[in-house]
């Protein structure tokens, strides 16, 4: 039945895509579209192509979950997706793009967007991929299934259009292959690529980096940032940017909201909010916590898991935010319909008793972010995660105003 749901769905939308094509034209055809897929990365990747194309006198769109952009211009539409829109609203982004002048889009695509169709009529000039980790097993069948539908974006692109994968990752070499596309590799432990990266600083002050034999500074942090940058970089080489230029700009271009956004208390706590809600997000984001922490801190973390959403992910996430931190304080994200009780016991499904003294159980986000403020000292590191840019919680239905970044910042005054 439930598979019997998704082919009338895909039916009706492309049924109602092809409606509003007919009536639009088909503006994609008059833009430069390139698309970001993988588990993590894809809003930093597809937003520093964008901010990038802007500072070179490009005109360029942005289709990402935190915003829709052209020029700078919020283009005011919402869409129910979390990530790609559905075909019809895509169409209708493409023929805003169109009229504001853009070459460029830079944009996410979601593996449900894929198998669903809502890229379909999309003529990509380049695709990248990021990295595949366990993720949206309540839709897909299994991580074959996932893989296969990411897969299926890369065999859409055209013979002249370039894929872009990332080498380190198991499935990068998987991903390129039977496609007619032009194949490239990127990474920093896998030498034997056509885009290299050597980390030669990684602190909190930012990273100091070697691609392909050039120098690169940026503000950013941690290593996940740094195969991020890399992926970008070698993304505006294929497409024949002034990469001189590009250098310079990538030593002050910021990253999206709500991805590894940070402060420093007046105690010299330093906080951290950053959208990781997936097992191998959280663990990339944790990481970079170590990397950047100093002294003897604690790194005190505060998430939870969402509602109505893959559940196998739960034990998983718990399990890796207690043993990489010093502090785990298990919350709610967006437990939707779901009881937030019910989801954090699933989240302690796989821990220990040692694991279970590390941990602070408070369904109330609220509370539970006050109280890693209460218990942070000088040195410390807090880290919220799940949400990052989302500026709401929904609860048994009710979608009430949330914001990790206004909370903790009124939780330090």
């Amino acid at each position: 039945m439930k598979n019997l749901i998704k082919i009338f769905k895909i039916i009706y939308w492309r049924i109602k895509s092809f409606i509003i094509r007919y009536y639009f034209g088909n503006p994609a055809r008059k833009l430069k579209i390139v698309g970001v897929t993988g588990t993590s990365g894809k809003t930093t990747t597809a937003t520093l192509l964008y901010k990038i194309a802007l500072q070179l006198g490009y005109k360029a769109g942005l289709i990402s979950t935190v915003e829709i952009l052209a020029n700078g211009i919020d283009l005011q539409i919402e869409h129910k997706t979390p990530t790609t829109p559905d075909s019809v609203t895509l169409t209708k982004i493409f023929k805003k793009m169109v009229d504001e002048k853009c070459e460029y889009v830079f944009m996410e695509v979601s593996s449900h967007a894929v198998v669903q169709g809502r890229v379909a009529n999309v003529d990509f000039i380049g695709g990248i991929f990021t990295n595949f980790s366990q993720d949206h097993l309540d839709y897909h069948k299994n991580m074959e299934e996932y893989f296969e539908a990411k897969k299926k974006f890369f065999k859409m692109l055209s013979p002249g259009a370039f894929a872009l994968a990332n080498a380190d990752d198991k499935y990068g070499d998987r991903m390129l292959e039977g496609i007619v596309a032009k194949p490239s590799l990127y990474g920093i432990e896998n030498k034997d690529v056509k885009f290299y990266g050597q980390i030669s600083k990684l602190d909190f002050s930012g990273l100091e980096l070697i691609f392909n034999g050039q120098k690169i500074n940026s503000k950013m942090l941690g290593k996940f940032n740094a195969y991020n940058l890399l992926a970008v970089w070698s993304t505006c080489s294929l497409l024949g940017f002034d990469m001189d230029k590009v250098n310079k700009i990538l030593e002050n271009v910021e990253p999206p909201r709500g991805r590894f956004e940070h402060f420093t208390s007046k105690g010299g706590v330093l906080i951290i909010v950053d959208y990781a809600h997936k097992p191998d997000a959280l663990e990339k984001v944790l990481s970079a916590v170590k990397e950047i922490k100093s002294g003897s801190g604690k790194i005190i973390s505060v998430f939870g898991c969402g509602g109505d959403r893959d559940p196998f992910k739960r034990p998983v996430m718990g399990k890796i935010g207690v043993s990489m931190s010093d502090i785990a304080i298990f919350t709610s994200d967006n437990p939707r319909s779901e009881d937030p009780d019910v989801i954090i016991a699933q989240m302690k499904t796989n821990l220990s008793v040692e694991d279970l003294q590390k941990v602070k159980t408070i369904p109330n986000r609220h509370e539970a972010i006050r109280e890693s403020v209460k218990i942070a000292q000088n040195g410390d590191i807090i880290l919220v995660a799940g949400k990052g840019h989302e500026d709401y919680q929904i609860i048994k239905g009710v979608k009430s105003h949330f914001d990790d970044m206004e909370e903790l910042k009124e939780a330090f005054q």
